[in-house]
């Protein structure tokens, strides 16, 4: 094969908004695995204000909330992804794997050229 590389970003849109792409979803399943908007954005090098305006944006966009806050108490507070959350970053994830190996079989027919 040769040497060209195909290059490509998704996302999806809700309306003009930018629901969710490859940055949100990062943090979407870093909160997940954290349990915490501010460790999220943390361990994935992202200021909190900058991760908050990203959530408010996803669940202003989604038909459903994708992230909620945990009241705290003895263990602290936190976020959680939802239910349709999880659909959501399953969807995406899906979606794009299938982009990928789509773009991957195209650039095979540069061979031929």
């Amino acid at each position: 094969m040769s040497d060209y590389k195909i290059k490509s970003r998704i996302w999806i849109e809700e309306g003009d908004n930018v629901l969710v792409g490859e940055g949100r979803i990062k943090l979407l399943k870093a909160i997940d695995t954290e349990g915490s908007l501010s460790k999220a954005a943390k361990s994935i090098g992202m200021s909190y204000k900058k991760a908050w305006t990203l959530m408010d944006a996803v669940n202003k966009s989604a038909k459903e909330a994708v992230v909620t806050k945990k009241i705290g108490g003895q263990q602290g507070g936190g976020t959680i992804i939802t239910p349709y959350g999880k659909k959501l970053i399953t969807a995406f994830e899906t979606i794009n794997e299938n982009c990928w190996t789509f773009l991957d079989e195209q650039l095979k027919t540069l061979d031929n050229i």
